[in-house]
């Protein structure tokens, strides 16, 4: 498939009185188009989660990066220093899950409502921080297809809460999960708890495990593979045009 041009906007979702700030891409052509949400890591809606946004976009679908930290700190980005990792840390700690639902659930509200966006269910892709989001958010019904790329904790913890993986059995629908067996934040024995507890509840999905460290999507990060990251999109786009 050839890549659709396309045009970007910084919008905002509304959420009761919270105004998230959000970036929006979109092909240019006419027509509605699937809808995918990209939940960002802990340095906020970057240059890298603004080209996965893009990226997305380009191959047919309305893609939408919300900023997840718009309580904590509106308008955060960062890049990738050891001070930096401090910053979005203390941010993702400050979160909760049940505002992240609400936050997600809002962005999805606000892509009903463009005309551009076809009906029916939305895809959504995260990484670090966003990759646990994500398998959060696949609880939701509207969630039909999720990528969650190296989320740290999903076996450990959730934000203000018990540990994201007791709501495995709530997931609604596709979930492939993208690791790297050298990533020094997810022990591959926590990967294994994962997959065990997609199993256990007959959860349509995927498991990738890939040579490779933490943030291996990324090519602004040190950690950048591209080999696992060619990999990974291509299982991203084929996830993405089955399921939505």
């Amino acid at each position: 498939m050839t890549e659709l041009t396309i045009h970007t906007a910084n919008v905002t979702v509304t959420n009761g009185d919270l105004q998230i700030a959000a970036y929006l891409a979109q092909p240019t052509a006419k027509g509605q188009f699937p809808a995918v949400i990209v939940i960002q890591e802990i340095f906020g809606v970057n240059a890298h989660i603004r080209e996965v946004t893009e990226r997305i976009a380009k191959e047919g679908y309305v893609a939408i990066a919300p900023a997840i930290y718009q309580r904590q700190a509106p308008g955060f980005e960062t890049g990738y220093t050891p001070e930096d990792i401090k910053i979005g840390r203390q941010y993702k700690e400050q979160t909760t899950a049940s505002e992240l639902l609400s936050d997600i659930q809002a962005t999805i509200s606000y892509l009903k409502n463009l005309s551009s966006v076809k009906s029916g269910g939305f895809g959504s892709i995260g990484f670090c921080f966003g990759g646990h989001v994500v398998y959060l958010a696949a609880t939701l019904p509207d969630i039909k297809a999720t990528a969650s790329f190296y989320g740290a904790g999903i076996a450990t913890m959730t934000p203000g809460g018990d540990p994201t993986i007791a709501r495995t059995a709530d997931i609604k629908g596709t979930l492939y999960g993208f690791f790297g067996t050298q990533d020094a934040s997810i022990p591959q024995e926590q990967v294994d708890q994962i997959e065990t507890e997609l199993q256990k509840y007959n959860i349509s999905h995927r498991i990738f495990r890939y040579n490779a460290e933490h943030g291996f999507f990324c090519d602004h990060r040190g950690s950048y593979n591209a080999t696992a990251a060619a990999d990974a999109w291509i299982q991203v786009k084929q996830l993405f045009s089955e399921q939505l």
